[in-house]
């Protein structure tokens, strides 16, 4: 499987338009629109991609080379997800390579009543949370300083030519969203990191949720109102 540098897994400046936005929106429901996977079909149901479609179709005649094509395909999604998900950048290479394997022996199974990114993304989703089950996660939040490091290295064009004092504070927020987003209820992360860090719609991660579209708007909602509750007296003191 091809390694992913580290920045992939950061994109600073989408997580920090959501960061503010939080404080300029409040935790309303209409979202901030991202881009959405690359091929992704719109329609309900079936609504799979042309090509997705013929590649698991292949898949499942036992065709090995379709299955490495999607994973070239959604081998960064996968990585980036599993990234938000547990914010540990030495879990993400080995818990992908667990969803493909996953994938991999149950496409099979794969009938088409979801979009096939959709599908991959909720055994992404379960993977990263039985890992984090495991790991005991709740009862051991200190994991800023394994992105420290990163979030130190990186810079992109804009931050280059920030004030040094104005980039220190937006590091630090950033430093304390990911830490809130660690104390959030597992299906109030889900959602949020699913429609804020990968661009998914309402009815895209009510797919890989399996739960109705007004469950998904309320558990968005909360998420957004727990994020704005805990990063206020952050905020308000800087």
């Amino acid at each position: 499987m091809e390694k992913v540098p580290g920045d992939v897994f950061l994109e600073l400046e989408g997580t920090f338009r959501f960061s503010i936005s939080l404080f300029l929106m409040g935790p309303d429901t209409s979202g901030i629109e991202q881009s959405r996977p690359t091929g992704s079909g719109s329609g309900k149901g079936s609504g799979l991609p042309g090509s997705d479609e013929i590649l698991v179709a292949r898949c499942q005649k036992g065709d090995k080379q379709a299955f490495e094509l999607l994973i070239k395909k959604y081998q960064r999604r996968i990585f980036h997800l599993i990234y938000r998900m547990t914010q540990d950048p030495a879990v993400v290479e080995p818990l992908a390579q667990e969803v493909f394997l996953k994938a991999y022996r149950s496409i099979s199974n794969f009938r088409g009543s979801s979009r096939f990114y959709t599908w991959l993304y909720r055994i992404a989703v379960n993977t990263s949370l039985s890992h984090i089950k495991k790991e005991s996660y709740e009862e051991n939040r200190e994991r800023t300083h394994a992105y420290d490091l990163q979030v130190s290295t990186f810079q992109d064009d804009s931050m280059k030519t920030e004030d040094p004092e104005a980039l220190f504070m937006r590091k630090e927020f950033f430093k304390h969203l990911l830490a809130s987003l660690l104390r959030l209820p597992e299906e109030l992360r889900t959602a949020v990191v699913l429609r804020e860090f990968t661009g998914l719609n309402y009815e895209e991660i009510s797919e890989v949720m399996q739960v109705p579209l007004g469950t998904v708007r309320s558990r968005i909602f909360r998420a957004r109102a727990r994020l704005r509750e805990m990063l206020e007296p952050y905020v308000f003191e800087n």
